[in-house]
């Protein structure tokens, strides 16, 4: 059997161990009540958005309470305790510089409300939707790369809280959630640009009118809340003069999750509508005529043969 006393004197007569060990155990069973809080919540919660910002609200309250534990419990039994604290924390910045950093920008991020899950954004040339925004990490399903337009390309990144500290952030739907968008349509010389005008303009304006009516609100939103000039959300045309043909601009407002799917109806209807105008528009595209091929003359020289 092991003998109980004579790890009670040796406990004894070394009391910083003993301390340690006391330490170390509240430390498991707040951790453990942590976790066991955080598993409640998710399984009584429905609610994702709710779910989530308690579970993170849970998170950010352990680690706030374990850095009162420490500084109460280790300051009347150590002393000197403020300078070891400041030898300490130094190493431990220097060290873990970048851990750090990376809990500083969680803290940032969920204060200044950078960004949320959900929102899509652009940080060091990484483009997609966060998905998941921890103490060390954001998380984000990516966007583009081998992928055109805005859809995913299956990976899951996760990118360091440091780097909002570190350059811009582009966020697409942080208080306006709409983005403007354009393309051009190449229409023949010749074909009647009035019809042409009216056409794209009331396909786009049947197509866009319930994004042009929720951006306009929030527009007024934002212009009220930054310093910046008021904008047309309204669909808008412009037309170019070409070479070739004539450009028409169409440029809008749409939903940032909607880029790709809003362009390919508003290009469809308008095919479908200039095609019934039974020739009256139509589209242009790049041509080469030839108007005279030049005439070749081939003189042959005839060779005179000895006999």
């Amino acid at each position: 059997m092991i003998e109980i006393e004579p790890i009670k004197e040796w406990l004894n007569a070394n009391p910083f161990v003993w301390s340690m060990i006391k330490f170390l155990v509240i430390l498991i069973v707040i951790l453990l009540c942590i976790q066991l809080l955080r598993r409640y919540l998710k399984n009584k919660i429905s609610n994702t958005v709710i779910r989530y910002k308690a579970q993170k609200g849970i998170e950010i309250f352990g680690y706030i309470l374990l850095v009162f534990l420490v500084i109460t419990y280790f300051s009347g039994a150590i002393k000197d305790f403020t300078l070891i604290v400041g030898l300490f924390t130094a190493g431990l910045a220097f060290t873990l510089q970048e851990l750090i950093l990376s809990i500083a920008g969680s803290i940032y991020i969920f204060l200044v409300k950078v960004y949320k899950p959900g929102d899509r954004i652009e940080i060091n040339g990484i483009k997609g939707d966060v998905i998941d925004v921890d103490s060390i990490y954001t998380t984000m399903m990516e966007i583009g790369e081998w992928v055109s337009s805005d859809n995913y390309s299956g990976r899951i990144v996760k990118l360091s809280n440091a780097f909002v500290f570190k350059g811009p952030i582009y966020n697409y739907s942080n208080d306006f959630p709409f983005i403007w968008d354009e393309f051009n349509l190449p229409i023949r010389y010749g074909s009647d640009i009035d019809l042409a005008k009216s056409i794209i303009i009331k396909i786009a304006s049947e197509t866009l009118s319930e994004y042009t009516a929720n951006s306009k609100t929030q527009w007024k939103e934002v212009v009220n809340k930054y310093y910046i000039e008021d904008a047309q959300v309204d669909p808008t045309l412009a037309i170019t003069l070409t070479d070739n043909w004539i450009q028409f601009n169409l440029r809008y407002i749409v939903d940032f999750k909607k880029r790709r799917i809003t362009k390919h109806l508003l290009n469809d209807s308008i095919r479908k509508e200039i095609e019934a105008t039974d020739g009256k528009v139509l589209l242009a595209s790049t041509t080469i005529e030839l108007i005279k091929i030049p005439e070749l003359k081939v003189k042959l020289k005839e060779e005179k043969t000895s006999q």
